[in-house]
C-alpha cells in the first residue's frame, strides 16, 4: 500500500494545464471540450487527494452549471471517497472521473497522457 499525499512537481504542470484549458473552454462555453479537460485532469490527479477532490468538486460545479442532475448526483460519492482512495493508493487507474463511467472501473490512459507520466517519471498501471 502506498501512501499519496501530494502531487509531483514534475507532474503538476501537465494538471495546471487541463485546468487551465478546461477553465477556457468552458468560459467559451465549449461544453464538450471543457469536460475533456476535466476528466484528463482527473486522471493525471486521481493518485493523489487534493488534485483528485479538486477535480470532483469541479466536476460536481459543472454539472450544477449545466444543469445536469445525473452528474451532480454522480460526483457527490466521488467527492466524498475519491481523496481517501488516492491517500490509501487504492485508485481506478485511469478512469475519468465521470457519472458516466462506474466509479471503480480502471480504463486505458490515452497515450500522451502516458507520456506526460513518463516525462514526470511517473508509472502508471491498472494495478494502482
Amino acid at each position: 500500500m502506498t501512501l499519496n499525499t501530494y502531487m509531483p512537481d514534475a507532474l503538476r504542470p501537465f494538471y495546471q494545464s487541463e485546468l487551465t484549458q478546461y477553465r477556457a473552454q468552458f468560459a467559451q462555453g465549449h461544453w464538450a471540450h471543457a469536460w475533456t479537460h476535466l476528466e484528463r485532469a482527473h486522471v493525471i490527479g486521481q493518485a493523489y487527494p487534493v488534485t483528485h477532490s479538486q477535480v470532483h468538486w469541479l466536476m460536481l460545479v459543472f454539472g450544477v452549471k449545466i444543469k445536469s442532475l445525473r452528474e451532480v448526483i454522480g460526483q457527490i460519492p466521488r467527492l466524498l471517497v475519491g481523496g481517501v482512495k488516492s491517500f490509501v493508493g487504492h485508485i481506478p487507474v485511469g478512469n475519468t472521473g465521470g457519472a458516466n463511467v462506474p466509479p471503480l472501473r480502471p480504463l486505458p490512459i490515452a497515450a500522451d497522457i502516458q507520456d506526460m507520466f513518463a516525462q514526470a517519471g511517473i508509472h502508471r498501471n491498472h494495478n494502482t
